[in-house]
């Protein structure tokens, strides 16, 4: 069913805003509209805008709170704003100086690290290399080339060149080492080294002794700054974990302000001699509304204008659902197709209890039923899924229709005796049409039956809406149910045996129908009172209704025909099952292969539970869902003001 809505405007004083969604509307749902569009009409309006004070704060809170072990509950639910503001600004004065501390030691670590990069190549050096950074009559390079460009420096050039090449490291890729040549001839010799693409580096001068002891020397100072690091990280935590409780408390605080704070872009203000008002518009439901209104009587400063008439609201009432728990999986249907809008009816348990008694017609085992029942119970059980709910409610129906074929696990007649009739078997002699399978004929049937209900709903709806015209002149309303089921009637009379009424009445039963439903136009606009009855002129316009109650004849009979396909999968799942039985042998009643058995069983409750769950979602969708079922409603989508449960 649809739940019924109300719409409601909130004011107060403007500063008042934030206490009245904190202490109101965080208890109940309220879907918010555009308080700007919906009061269009109302003049000296603005939008709400401005900014949230405690937006800074909430940010370094989340970012002092670990990942992990955090607090299971808030203790104080009662703290204020300023009072969480003023404990992350306590905690995060504490940790900022721990942070600047370790900002220092990061930035003198990373000039170790660098200058350590650029010493470790060099470890193999046997020099102090403080005494080559201050040679004055030779000059000396420390760097690094490529190997395939050393390779060809070595073979063509080094040896016509005064200079000497030490080489300290080398990989694949590299050759790291120094060179050494007279001061005189740097310019020329250092052109050629740079024509070999050698990469100059430069080496600090602040360090004594060899590289590899500069090395070591880097090291352990590397490793003494990634203790102190470690020192503050350790202070941070110890910081954090004495205040977790109290820092959760307020993160939390800040971000109930966080969502109620955006409750102001759907506000609008105004203002009355020296005060300033906010207003809220939006969608609740009657039960809220109605709670809502006692619990705000003795509250000064907030106000209620509930409008009961929807005509007078600019936006159309969202939809909320709210079906028993055995019928509830079957919204999804609904939601595939289309939520109902508010003034629909909602199909919800009609689709239950029609899709899983066609199923179980179509699909009628006792053994395969209750694999899908238990199994989709299971499955629902564990993964909440509302499909696997389907299928264990249409499991129940394929039991019920398994004990009246008489079917368990594709058997018929052998474990049980059906109670009803054999699909394969049974025949019925009708009048004119001869020998025909008896469920083919009861599905015809009952496919009359749901068209005719569906043509009900149709009539209810639109009266409900008050719209005369598709109650009364539609395809679906009165008119094309009595000319359907006068239709329906007159087979059963001619498949019965019995005489039919005479000629006369049978032409106005099912002529005045059929005429109203033709000049459904010109009668409303003659009862409208408009300037022209006919649009396009009268030629046009009685071509125009023969082709459409032509098209109309033969959606009745492609509806209803539709609908033996229920019988038709109902032989064919007894014709699988007995081709499977053929297989392992069971034909003449015998011994036969288990294994056969299980694994075609497996295969057809299979392949055939999908294709009969998507026919008969078909027959729901276009057979009878076009005759009364829109499906343009809006989703009731409540602001969250309350923290979502994890």
């Amino acid at each position: 069913m649809i739940v019924k809505m109300k719409f409601l405007s909130i004011t107060g004083p403007k500063d008042d805003i934030e206490r009245m969604a904190r202490r109101y509307l965080s208890k109940y749902e309220i879907q918010l509209e555009n308080a700007l569009t919906e009061l269009r009409t109302v003049k000296n309006l603005r939008p709400y805008m401005e900014g949230n004070p405690y937006e800074e704060s909430l940010r370094s809170g989340r970012e002092y709170l670990p990942a992990k072990g955090l607090p299971s509950e808030v203790k104080n639910e009662e703290m204020m704003p300023r009072e969480a503001e003023e404990v992350i600004q306590k905690v995060g004065e504490r940790i900022c100086l721990l942070q600047e501390q370790k900002t220092a030691l990061t930035e003198e670590r990373k000039q170790y690290a660098l200058n350590m990069e650029k010493i470790e190549p060099f470890q193999q050096l046997p020099y102090d290399t403080h005494k080559i950074l201050n040679f004055h009559y030779v000059k000396f390079r420390f760097g690094r080339i490529p190997r395939e460009y050393y390779e060809k420096f070595e073979k063509y050039v080094y040896g016509n060149l005064n200079t000497i090449f030490y080489i300290t490291h080398s990989n694949q890729d590299y050759v790291w080492g120094v060179y050494f040549m007279p001061a005189s001839l740097s310019s020329q010799i250092d052109a050629v080294y740079a024509s070999m693409h050698f990469e100059v580096i430069f080496i600090p001068d602040e360090y004594e002794g060899t590289a590899q002891e500069a090395c070591n020397r880097l090291h352990e100072k590397l490793k003494e700054i990634d203790g102190k690091i470690g020192e503050i990280d350790k202070a941070i935590q110890d910081e954090v974990a004495g205040n977790l409780q109290e820092l959760y408390d307020a993160v939390n605080c800040l971000e109930e302000v966080e969502r109620n704070f955006g409750i102001r872009k759907y506000a609008a203000l105004t203002r009355e001699r020296n005060h300033t008002f906010y207003i809220l518009c939006g969608w609740m439901t009657q039960k809220d509304a109605d709670a809502f209104q006692k619990e705000i009587l003795n509250d000064e400063k907030t106000f209620v204008v509930v409008e009961d008439d929807h005509d007078n609201v600019f936006s159309t009432p969202p939809t909320k659902l709210k079906n028993p728990k055995l019928f509830r999986p079957f919204e999804m249907y609904i939601k595939m197709y289309g939520l109902p809008s508010y003034n629909e009816m909602d199909p919800t348990m009609f689709v239950a209890l029609s899709y899983a008694f066609i199923f179980g017609a179509m699909f009628g085992d006792v053994g395969q039923g209750l694999v899908l029942l238990l199994g989709g119970f299971a499955l629902y059980r564990m993964k909440g899924m509302a499909l696997a709910a389907i299928i264990s409610c249409a499991g129940v129906f394929s039991t019920i229709f398994g004990f009246l074929y008489g079917s368990f696990f594709g058997f018929e007649d052998t474990v049980i005796h059906h109670i009803w009739l054999r699909p394969k078997e049974a025949m019925t002699t009708l009048p004119v049409v001869g020998q025909m399978n008896t469920v083919f004929v009861v599905a015809v049937v009952f496919g009359m039956f749901l068209i005719l209900l569906a043509m009900i709903f149709h009539i209810m709806v639109s009266l409900k809406n008050k719209n005369a015209e598709e109650a009364f002149l539609d395809t679906n309303g009165v008119a094309g149910l009595i000319f359907y089921g006068a239709l329906v009637a007159i087979i059963f009379l001619v498949m019965t045996g019995h005489p039919l009424p005479a000629g006369a009445i049978l032409a106005v039963v099912l002529g005045i129908p059929l005429l109203c439903m033709a000049l459904k136009e010109p009668i409303c606009a003659w009862f409208d009172k408009r300037a022209k009855l006919v649009e396009g002129g009268v030629v046009m316009y009685v071509v125009q209704t023969f082709f459409e109650m032509f098209e109309v004849l033969l959606s009745f009979f492609s509806n209803t025909l539709s609908f033996v396909r229920i019988g038709a999968f109902a032989v064919s799942h007894a014709a699988m099952m007995e081709v499977v039985l053929m297989l392992a042998g069971f034909e003449n009643a015998g011994g036969g292969n288990w294994i056969v058995v299980v694994l075609g069983n497996v295969f057809v409750c299979a392949m055939e539970g999908l294709i009969v769950g998507i026919q008969v979602l078909r027959l729901e969708y276009y057979e009878l869902f076009s005759r009364f079922y829109k499906g343009t409603g809006r989703e009731f989508k409540p602001y969250q003001l309350k923290k979502k449960e994890s």
